[in-house]
């Protein structure tokens, strides 16, 4: 062992990166690798709810307890992560009585803060709700932020000596002598300008303890260590609309079902979901119905829900686990409790453990458990902390109201900066030297806070996503997806910006093609064609490996007589990206 003992983490979710917060706080060497961005798997494709407990209250109540527990810290430590929204779980008439006085029976019972509204008290918080409401049970449900929660939290690990490789996937587990002593990562081909191992390479990464905090691929690294992770991934569709027709999550009160929520988040609103186990966390049907099941059953809540335009919708996967001997056949029915699986006791191969199940709520309790068993196996003495110290720019909001005074930050763009920069806002904002337009419309995102990004994500523009929201507001990147690249030209070269463009550019429309009905056909063929016009994203002439006539893109006298495919028209310009010949034709 070496004599400041060192951990590696798998999993850039908020499990592992609230596990490298927390090693790295108690002084140890700490290490994590995630095949892709941060939030990559199951936290960044989740609906933002930040649990009262009101959800579990009747069904798994240990976990409500856990989660009201740990909102409570969150609002404490993660200000600028979390909006307290309140929630509502929603009665209408032919839901059931006796369920509706089990729940509120279930909040007392688990100390969630809970209050009988009527009809028409519920629907004076929230004026859309549908006119036969009939009554609601508020509790301090939220909505909290995956993406600004994780990278707060290894930023943080980061500034206290920790490493964290991005784009490093692991493919082999280091076993010696009985004993895991490692992993083998694979860098990803291209240089992001970020990380300290080689783009394209192999490297093996020693050290005297492994966590295992993949979430639902949990079964996968316990497949490379020879130990069986049995993980029930369960997959749910989330739907965006494109403003927020609710300022409260907006739950049903009935005891399972699917469509059953609606959490206001930015500038949106996300309705979820649906929970059906399936084999592989990265390959399974995205199916249509499923979206529509999201609005036609919420707008029994919500009726305007039925009109309103969705902008995308994406699928993530429960990382459910069990008990072995358990055998619940629905995967409703499974906990969401959190089980930590010390693989040397279990298994008889020592030097590693991992922790499943859970939930984001709940992420930092699980890096404190998990920690605390690592800190025992290495004999470390140091006690957790996270509870107390906040995340780096949480750390005094009123402060953050005085320096929006102080600057007359009083525009809407200055108050959505201040609320995803927290206490950072200075720093970012007053300590950028030049112009300082907006970037992005939709989200209020400006040019300081890109390159505040860029700074820690390199050339990785979906990682500039999720970080500053930008591309991520009701245009999808109609409007900016080309303005962050252009952010990138001064300081790299022409490939390197088409391709992160593309990658961007590619990860918004994933998200689209499963609504193309209605108003968001017109605004996805509205992007499009303003793609292809300026852009030539339909064909670009100089990312194809056939000759172009450059001269046919002038109209002029000269350059029209050379080209020879413009038409019998001498003033018109080539409008084919003046390829020549047959390639002009096809």
């Amino acid at each position: 062992m070496t004599e400041t003992p060192s951990v590696l983490v798998i999993g850039g979710g908020s499990t592992g990166c609230g596990i490298v917060r927390d090693l790295a706080m108690r002084g140890l060497d700490v290490t994590l690798v995630e095949k892709g961005n941060l939030t990559h798997g199951t936290t960044g494709r989740m609906h933002g709810l930040l649990h009262s407990g009101g959800r579990y209250a009747v069904s798994d109540q240990p976990s409500a307890r856990e989660c009201i527990e740990e909102n409570r810290v969150l609002r404490r430590i993660a200000t600028h992560c979390v909006e307290m929204t309140g929630g509502l779980f929603v009665q209408r008439p032919e839901d059931d009585d006796e369920y509706f006085e089990e729940k509120l029976q279930g909040c007392r019972d688990c100390g969630i803060p809970a209050e009988v509204l009527s009809g028409e008290e519920a629907r004076e918080m929230e004026p859309y709700l549908a006119k036969d409401v009939k009554r609601a049970i508020r509790v301090p449900d939220g909505a909290i932020d995956p993406f600004r929660l994780c990278v707060a939290n290894a930023a943080d690990a980061i500034d206290r000596g920790a490493r964290v490789e991005t784009h490093a996937e692991v493919v082999d587990v280091l076993v010696e002598d009985g004993e895991i002593v490692g992993v083998e990562v694979e860098h990803g081909e291209k240089d992001i300008g970020i990380g300290n191992g080689e783009p394209g390479t192999r490297e093996k990464l020693y050290a005297d303890y492994v966590v295992n905090a993949t979430g639902a691929w949990a079964g996968q690294i316990g497949d490379m260590a020879g130990v069986e992770v049995a993980v029930r991934p369960s997959k749910g569709v989330m739907t965006i609309m494109n403003v927020r027709q609710v300022d409260t999550v907006v739950n049903r009160c009935r005891p399972k079902g699917d469509a059953d929520i609606i959490v206001p988040h930015e500038t949106t609103c996300i309705l979820g979901t649906t929970d059906e186990e399936v084999e592989d966390p990265e390959d399974y049907p995205e199916e249509g119905w499923e979206v529509d099941l999201m609005i036609d059953t919420l707008s029994e809540l919500v009726p305007m829900l039925s009109e309103a335009r969705t902008i995308r919708s994406f699928w993530g996967v429960r990382p459910l686990y069990e008990p072995p001997g358990t055998g619940t056949v629905d995967p409703t029915d499974i906990t969401r409790d959190f089980f930590l699986l010390d693989h040397g006791e279990r298994d008889d191969l020592p030097g590693m453990a991992s922790i499943v199940g859970g939930k984001l709520t709940t992420y930092r309790m699980m890096a404190e458990k998990i920690s605390n068993h690592v800190c025992e196996k290495l004999g470390v003495e140091a006690e957790c902390t996270t509870a107390d110290v906040p995340l780096p720019g949480s750390e005094d909001f009123s402060v953050l109201r005085e320096w929006m005074d102080e600057f007359g930050i009083r525009s809407p763009v200055g108050r959505r900066s201040a609320q995803r920069l927290g206490s950072r806002t200075d720093d970012v904002l007053g300590g950028w030297d030049g112009p300082n337009p907006v970037v992005c419309d939709c989200e209020a995102v400006t040019r300081a806070e890109i390159h505040d990004a860029i700074d820690h994500s390199g050339t990785d523009l979906n990682a500039v996503r999720i970080r500053t929201r930008s591309s991520m507001g009701n245009c999808q990147g109609a409007f900016c997806c080309h303005r962050m690249a252009n952010e990138l030209i001064h300081d790299h070269d022409e490939l390197v910006v088409r391709d992160s463009l593309d990658e961007l550019y590619q990860e918004r429309w994933k998200g689209e093609r499963h609504a193309l009905w209605g108003e968001q056909l017109s605004q996805a063929m509205l992007k499009h064609m303003l793609h292809a016009t300026t852009m030539n994203r339909d064909g670009d002439p100089a990312a194809s490996d056939s000759n172009v006539d450059f001269a046919a893109f002038d109209a002029g006298e000269t350059a029209t007589a050379a080209a020879g495919t413009t038409g019998d028209d001498p003033d018109r310009a080539a409008t084919d990206g003046g390829r020549e010949g047959e390639n002009a034709d096809s």
